[in-house]
């Protein structure tokens, strides 16, 4: 599955259970996570996605650094499995079995805190 599909089951999945999913475009700061994640009730996380043979640039590793080194939250979702691994880790095990049942396990997501 493309990076660009799997981000839109993310931003929809995040949507139908409250939430909203911030695309983050950071003139100047190249490398940022994809997105805001912010779940009803929950701090916001960052959500670098990947297909699941995808890998992190320098840039992304330094600026998942910057962003834990300032006590947040950054998850790497690989591919749909990750996507599925970040709700069940966020308290929505029923998103999470959702999506396994429509697109299967795939890999997970890493919590990088």
């Amino acid at each position: 599955m493309l990076e660009r599909e799997i981000e839109k089951v993310l931003v929809s999945e995040v949507r139908n259970v409250g939430g909203m999913a911030y695309k983050w475009v950071s003139p100047g700061n190249a490398g940022v996570p994809d997105r805001i994640v912010i779940f009803p009730g929950k701090n916001p996380v960052f959500v670098e996605l990947k297909t699941e043979k995808g890998d992190l640039t320098r840039l992304q590793e330094a600026q998942i650094r910057k962003l834990e080194r300032l006590g947040q939250t950054v998850y790497v979702a690989r591919g749909i499995g990750g996507v599925r691994r970040l709700f069940e880790v966020m308290g929505y095990e029923w998103v999470s079995q959702s999506l396994e049942r429509r697109y299967g396990p795939g890999v997970g997501a890493e919590e990088r805190r």
